[in-house]
C-alpha cells in the first residue's frame, strides 16, 4: 500500500485560516483522519479546502481509485491512491490507523458526496476516535441535503433511512418501521426497483407527497414531485429510469401521528385488561368517544387472527 504521492508532499495537511484568524497566525497543520466531501455529479461542486486536502494529504483512501481518479485528474492532481472498500476494509483499516499513529495524515473520500453515508468508513472513523486520533470534517456535496432542499417537503426534521430491502415484503416491513418517524423520510433507491418501491410506499405510507430526485447536479438532473400513489404509476408506466436517485417523503400528518399514538396507547392496555376495559381506560385519558375507541381497539385485536 503506497503512503506517499509520486511528488512526495508533506505528511500534514494544511489547514486555511478562517476570517477570524487570517493575518494574524499561521495555519495549523491537520493530521490524523480528514473526512474529505467530493462531488455527487458536478465535478466543480468541490471546494478550495478539500483540493488543498487531498493534494497534501500523506494518504488519499477511497472507495474506487478508477472514480477518485477521474476526479484529482479533473482538478490538476496526480496523486496515489489507496483502495479502501467494503471487501479489503478489515485489512486495510489497521494499516491506515498505524499511519495515522505515526504522524502521517489520511484523507478518506467516497466515490460521491460525503464519505460514511452508506460507505465503510464510519469504521474507520470509529477506529481513529478509538485509538485517540483526531477525525476533522471537510465539508461539501451530500446527495441527502440537495434531495431535501429541492424536494419542497419539510426540513426542520428529517431521517435517512438509506436503502430499503430489494423484496417487497421485507421492504413493506422496514416502511411500516418508517411510519411513525415524526419528520421527512430519505430514501436511496435503485432505478429498477423505483416504481415497486413506490407501489410499497404508497400502501404503507399512505397519500403522502413526495418527491423523486435523480441524477442531482448532473446534465439530466430531475425532480419529480407529487403524491406516492401518483408517481407509483407515472414510474409504473415508464421504462426504469437510470442515475443515482433520492426519494424525499413527507412526515406523517396529525391524523396518522393521532391514530398512531392512539394504537399504541391500547396495544399497551391490551397487555393488561380485557378488550372493554383496555377501550375504557383510554377512552378517559384521550377524551375520545368511548364507541369510536372500543372499535380500534376490537381492530386491533383481531389484526394477528388468522
Amino acid at each position: 500500500m503506497s503512503h506517499k504521492s509520486p511528488s512526495n508532499r508533506s505528511s500534514s495537511v494544511r489547514a486555511e485560516p478562517s476570517e477570524a484568524d487570517s493575518g494574524s497566525k499561521p495555519a495549523r497543520p491537520l493530521s490524523g483522519l480528514l473526512v474529505v466531501a467530493t462531488p455527487i455529479g458536478n465535478l466543480a461542486d468541490i471546494s478550495a479546502r478539500a483540493l488543498g486536502v487531498l493534494s497534501d494529504a500523506a494518504i488519499v483512501a477511497c472507495e474506487d481509485t478508477r472514480v477518485s481518479r477521474k476526479l484529482l485528474s479533473a482538478h490538476g492532481l496526480d496523486r496515489a491512491l489507496t483502495a479502501y472498500h467494503e471487501n479489503n476494509a478489515e485489512r486495510v483499516r489497521p494499516q491506515l490507523i498505524e499511519a495515522m499513529k505515526r504522524g502521517e495524515s489520511v484523507a478518506l473520500i467516497s466515490d460521491a458526496g460525503t464519505p460514511l453515508v452508506s460507505d465503510p468508513g464510519y469504521k474507520l472513523v470509529r477506529a481513529a476516535i478509538d485509538a485517540g486520533l483526531p477525525v476533522t470534517a471537510i465539508p461539501g456535496a451530500s446527495a441527502v441535503l440537495a434531495a431535501l432542499v429541492v424536494s419542497g417537503l419539510p426540513t426542520d426534521r428529517f431521517f435517512f433511512g438509506g436503502f430499503l430491502p430489494a423484496k417487497s415484503a421485507a421492504r413493506r416491513t422496514a416502511l411500516g418501521e418508517l411510519a411513525a418517524v415524526p419528520g421527512t423520510l430519505m430514501l436511496f433507491e435503485s432505478g429498477r426497483r423505483l416504481a415497486g418501491s413506490l407501489r410499497d410506499m404508497a400502501a404503507v405510507l399512505g397519500p403522502r407527497q413526495a418527491a423523486v430526485t435523480r441524477e442531482l447536479t448532473k446534465l439530466f438532473e430531475e425532480v419529480r414531485r407529487g403524491g406516492l400513489d401518483e408517481l407509483a404509476a407515472a414510474y409504473g408506466a415508464e421504462a426504469a429510469p437510470k442515475g443515482e436517485i433520492v426519494v424525499v417523503v413527507a412526515p406523517p400528518s396529525q391524523e396518522e401521528t393521532a391514530q398512531e399514538d392512539l394504537d399504541a396507547q391500547l396495544l399497551a392496555a391490551l397487555e393488561q385488561a380485557s378488550l372493554r376495559d383496555a377501550a375504557a381506560l383510554v377512552a378517559a385519558a384521550t377524551g375520545l368517544p368511548k364507541r369510536q375507541v372500543y372499535a380500534r381497539a376490537l381492530a386491533l385485536s383481531r389484526r394477528d387472527e388468522p
